[in-house]
């Protein structure tokens, strides 16, 4: 498997010798395209729809808790990146930390669902967003493709499970909307004392 892994890694890491006119897009990809994740979190909780409160909610747990699983795989199980043990097109900078599982491709795809499982249409753009991310990582060297695989299975079967028990369990969802409820008596609040300061 790891022999295998490591064939398809040189087909895709060649790329950035080969299809080099990419690379600056790979580039972003890898390095700033998960900040396009951060602001779709700011975007749909503030978009007036409450049912996108509690997308965004799912979608806050399942990361936590999927990155917390990629911390203690790291912990257990210590993979090399691939410009530490071979020589490879490596284009970003990055720490000589544990390879496996990709934290970038787990968050990524952990929102990515959570979003298509609330809202297909906008889920799927995000999907694809998330790929091309696992994509770049490869691509400029700091992981494998197994890496990128196993953070995409964790984001995913995580951000499910977490829609699932939600709508499983009523008192889950009853602290979610309690929750959701406190932050927008606070929200309506200020948003009144804002409105009668810009009068005066």
């Amino acid at each position: 498997m790891s022999h295998f892994d490591y064939s398809i890694f040189q087909i895709i890491n060649h790329w950035a010798v080969s299809e080099r006119f990419l690379n600056p897009f790979m580039i972003f990809l890898a390095e700033k395209a998960q900040y396009l994740f951060f602001a779709a979190i700011v975007f749909y909780w503030f978009y007036p729809k409450q049912s996108n409160r509690k997308m965004v909610i799912e979608a806050i747990v399942a990361a936590l808790v999927a990155l917390g699983i990629n911390g203690e795989i790291g912990h257990f199980f210590y993979r090399a990146r691939p410009f530490v043990a071979h020589h490879v097109n490596w284009l970003i900078p990055h720490a000589r930390n544990a390879s496996f599982p990709s934290d970038h491709a787990t968050a990524a795809f952990c929102i990515a669902m959570a979003i298509w499982l609330w809202i297909k249409r906008d889920g799927w753009i995000w999907l694809i967003l998330a790929a091309g991310i696992a994509l770049s990582r490869v691509w400029t060297g700091v992981h494998y493709p197994l890496d990128v695989t196993a953070g995409m299975v964790i984001g995913v079967s995580i951000a499910s499970i977490v829609h699932y028990l939600f709508r499983r369990f009523e008192k889950m969802t009853k602290i979610m909307e309690s929750l959701i409820g406190v932050y927008e008596s606070v929200e309506g609040n200020i948003l009144k004392r804002t409105t009668m300061i810009r009068k005066r």
